[in-house]
């Protein structure tokens, strides 16, 4: 996550502002306090007694003593980020929060725009600094930096299929709504702009650490943003300019069977209204095949009960993935596998329930695990080459 150093070992920067402060009359508790504030990995009051015994480092002066001194003030202390070492990450974050902060003000009218154009910053941010810690240059020589849409289409994009289509489709709303006026139907795409809000806090700490999480601010902002039963009818009643429904079409021919209904290309729910007052109005969630939501019109996606999506016991993902990789894949090797690509919890864990949804879920009146197709596929495929079934064999997990 954070730059603050993670060794326990310290800068030579960080030897000069000691002995500055030292020498400035500071406690050794004061400047111990002042140097652990941010960093990940503490340093103990035996390192400043040794630097203040050490004649051979040279004290920093002032300028860079006052410049240190302003960074540490700088720390979140929930983030542990500080905007001038970790600028990137501090700006993806806040773009996302005025993204949705902004979406849901109700002076703000062009939504659409303003939501895909933040987003679009904060996902560019985000997978910037991510790339940058992999080692990868993310700035050209002629100084033109990667573009998102260059990201997502690289072979590494440590993205799923159906957020990178989420993703591509914010791109094309950006692309419409910044040259050409869209009525009435910035909330169209809410689904979409859901989505990518739930996959971002996915990935921001899935990449850099839970502390990073904007789950508290983000929530279920977006697709409970105030808008009117009559708003809606009134949406549901009007053509769509003929821009729009290129653009929906254009976004639609992109996918394939079934890409429309991941939770991480569109976040759909399903609802129903009953009547109360406005001071106590609510949603309410109903299963789509119960007599009520049978009658409800803005029926948005289909429950699949566990069953349905995550069939398989271990034996049978074994037995799925042998036959179909021509390998002898054995307990042993799934039991790898799942420790390796992090599919569920180890046994133990605090939540068992933690699992990658796309693979596998929990039972907890079993305690025990099913899988996906989805799991078998990746599977077949991960083992497909000499060299990654070698790795599998060798990980000691």
């Amino acid at each position: 996550m954070a730059t603050a150093s993670s060794s326990p070992t310290l800068t030579s920067a960080e030897k000069a502002v000691i002995k500055a402060l030292l020498n400035d009359g500071w406690r050794g508790q004061d400047v111990q306090a002042l140097i652990n504030n941010g960093r990940g990995a503490s340093i103990n009051s035996g390192r400043i007694s040794a630097i203040k015994a050490d004649n051979s480092i040279v004290p920093a002066d002032r300028r860079q003593v006052d410049a240190f001194r302003r960074r540490k003030l700088l720390f979140d202390h929930v983030t542990g980020l500080c905007p001038i070492e970790d600028e990137r990450l501090v700006r993806a974050r806040e773009a996302m929060l005025l993204a949705v902060e902004l979406f849901n003000t109700p002076r703000i009218v062009f939504k659409a725009g303003v939501f895909s154009m933040l987003a679009n910053v904060a996902w560019t941010y985000l997978l910037h600094e991510y790339y940058e810690q992999q080692g990868v240059k993310i700035v050209s020589p002629e100084g033109f930096s990667l573009l998102l849409s260059q990201m997502v289409a690289r072979h590494d994009c440590p993205l799923s299929k159906a957020c990178k289509q989420n993703l591509m489709a914010l791109k094309e709303i950006r692309d419409v709504v910044e040259h050409r006026t869209i009525g009435m139907f910035d909330h169209k795409w809410l689904p979409l702009f859901q989505s990518t809000c739930l996959n971002f806090e996915k990935a921001l700490t899935e990449m850099f650490g839970q502390r990073l999480s904007l789950g508290h601010d983000l929530g279920f902002a977006l697709q409970f943003a105030k808008l009117k039963t009559g708003e809606i009818a009134a949406l549901q009643g009007h053509d769509l300019p003929e821009h729009i429904a290129a653009l929906d079409a254009s976004l639609a021919a992109k996918l394939d069977e079934g890409d429309a209904d991941n939770l991480e290309y569109q976040f759909k729910v399903v609802y129903t209204l009953t009547s109360a007052s406005k001071a106590k109005a609510h949603f309410q969630f109903v299963q789509p095949d119960s007599a009520e939501g049978k009658e409800i019109q803005n029926v948005l996606i289909k429950f699949k009960p566990k069953d349905d999506i995550w069939p398989f016991k271990p034996g049978e993902v074994i037995a799925r993935v042998a036959q179909a990789s021509g390998r002898p894949f054995t307990s042993d090797k799934h039991q790898r596998a799942w420790k390796l690509y992090e599919a569920r919890p180890r046994k133990g864990a605090v939540d068992p329930a933690a699992t990658k949804a796309d693979f596998c879920t929990y039972h907890p009146p079993y305690d025990s695990y099913t899988y996906s197709q989805a799991w078998v596929d990746f599977l077949v495929e991960q083992i497909a080459t000499d060299e990654r079934w070698e790795a599998l064999s060798k990980f000691k997990g």
